[in-house]
């Protein structure tokens, strides 16, 4: 999952001026940099002024990155230091044991971003696989991970299928998900830790 050449060839593209692509890296990795910004408990105002300026400066660097296929990592951190670079305008940097006047990060911090891009990496991985399903089975699966949970019953009303064909139909589409070209480099520990359907018709965090 790690050093995704799709990565480095969506870096190249979108350093070459192809805007496709730059939309392709913003919609893979704006999770990961809204995580992060969460995670620190920044306003929606100052999330989004980290946001602006994290993009802002992947477009000044996009050309140098020395290694582009670990883009994922250098997100993050340039988020993180950004988050402190916040927090120490509000007087609140303390708090996350960080030093803001050299960029330092704890061991805790760094592993927690480690953690964060690795989940970032296979949630785009998820999500391309996801959207190579049909529609119907992408309603399906939708539905499914409502939140509040919807019985099958009334997942059935809104599709137009029997209830009881919905379970069946679930597995299948579970397992099409699973074979995806996507998918390849996860292991079943990576894909049951993603959120994914109960055989009841609810949906949590396994």
């Amino acid at each position: 999952m790690r050093d995704d050449p799709s990565v480095a060839d969506l870096v190249a593209r979108a350093a070459a001026s192809d805007e496709a692509a730059w939309h392709e890296l913003v919609d893979r990795y704006a999770p990961l940099v809204w995580s992060i910004c969460v995670r620190h408990q920044l306003s929606s105002a100052d999330i989004e002024d980290v946001g602006q300026t994290v993009w802002l400066r992947l477009v000044e660097h996009l050309e140098n990155l020395r290694e582009p296929a670990a883009l994922p990592g250098w997100l993050a951190t340039t988020t993180q230091r950004e988050c402190v670079r916040v927090l120490k305008a509000h007087r609140k940097c303390e708090v996350f044991g960080t030093d803001p006047d050299n960029g330092g990060l704890l061991e805790t911090e760094s592993t927690m971003i480690e953690e964060e891009v690795l989940m970032a990496e296979r949630n785009a991985l998820l999500r391309a696989a996801f959207a190579e399903l049909p529609e119907d089975s992408q309603r399906l699966i939708t539905l499914l991970m409502s939140d509040p949970p919807l019985s099958y019953v009334e997942i059935g009303e809104i599709l137009g299928m029997p209830p009881g064909s919905i379970g069946p139909t679930r597995q299948r589409c579970l397992n099409r998900l699973r074979r995806s070209p996507y998918l390849r480099g996860l292991t079943d520990a990576d894909f049951h830790a993603s959120r994914v359907i109960t055989p009841g018709g609810e949906s949590r965090a396994q």
